[in-house]
């Protein structure tokens, strides 16, 4: 059994700990509620994006010979950009990014295509370092507070990729905020447009809920472009990938705090009991301590007598 002094040093770190935690989580809690916000403004500004992206191309009928628009048929490289933290300490939603991205290489190569990394992140960096990947882009720096510049940066680079034939098509895996203690897993296919779609958990609802909430619209309505829909569609697509870039940057800042806060707040209530162990333990050791000195004193009277 460890001795009392040993046990009441481990209760100071304990508690220390748990300081740390708690205030961590307070933390994450108070700046979740702000990126909230901008994920709930941003929203309906990107779906309708997504919307305008979408009708703009049906109507563009043969579509324009422009590069960004342009499918490839043999698909050769994959350019797969994975948007994780610059910190850790956020339970698995860095890990959850890296084992979906490794998924995504393993489906690439099944398809006789290569996988081409960009990682946004420290993390997501130094993770795909450590498996020996080449990265064609490394963004770190901002993941905790995103600015639309830092995605029109990263959405530049990967148009920019597209139309010079680096990559034959562009997909981005990111955490999609759902609640604080809730994260989806999503990936998104940005370029072509002809492919483009969004996969994981929750996204095949969020789809029907949107075509539900505009297609009776959609279908009676007649639409009217200026300029032509081929112009403006050539027009839209860089800003439609850097709105989606923005989009999955804030979903992952957002992400990133619930889960750092659920992950704090159990960490918290584990020190809370450890430190419930350590004091029954101190107890323990410290009853153990004044029997052994009453029966040396016992002993040592009787050894007089």
């Amino acid at each position: 059994m460890a001795s009392q002094k040993e046990v009441k040093s481990r209760i100071a770190s304990i508690k220390n700990i748990n300081k740390i935690t708690r205030a961590m989580e307070m933390v994450a809690a108070a700046r979740l509620r702000r990126s909230e916000q901008r994920i709930a403004d941003l929203r309906p500004y990107s779906e309708g994006m997504r919307k305008l992206t979408r009708i703009a191309s049906a109507h563009a009928g043969g579509l324009p010979r422009v590069p960004v628009l342009a499918e490839r048929e043999n698909v050769q490289r994959v350019g797969i950009v994975l948007v994780t933290a610059d910190r850790g300490l956020a339970g698995a939603f860095n890990s959850n990014i890296i084992r979906e991205g490794m998924r995504s290489a393993d489906r690439v190569r099944g398809e006789g295509a290569d996988p081409i990394f960009s990682v946004v992140g420290r993390k997501g960096v130094s993770a795909m370092t450590f498996r020996k990947q080449e990265l064609s882009g490394e963004y770190v720096g901002f993941t905790d507070r995103p600015s639309f510049a830092d995605a029109r940066q990263i959405g530049e680079e990967l148009v920019a990729r597209y139309v010079d034939e680096q990559v034959d098509r562009v997909e981005l895996i990111y955490n999609r905020f759902v609640s604080p203690l809730t994260q989806h897993v999503w990936r998104q296919t940005l370029l072509p447009l002809q492919q483009a779609e969004v996969v994981g958990e929750g996204a095949a609802a969020e789809e029907e809920s949107e075509e539900t909430q505009s297609g009776d619209g959609q279908s009676r309505s007649e639409w009217f472009f200026e300029p032509e829909a081929e112009e403006l569609l050539a027009r839209l697509i860089p800003e439609y990938v850097t709105i989606s870039v923005y989009r999955a940057l804030l979903e992952s800042a957002a992400s990133e705090l619930g889960a750092r806060m659920t992950a704090m707040r159990n960490a918290a209530e584990n020190a809370e009991k450890i430190n419930d162990k350590l004091t029954l333990e101190m107890n323990r050791a410290r009853q153990a301590e004044i029997t052994q000195q009453i029966l040396e004193v016992v002993s040592g009277a009787e050894a007089l007598s």
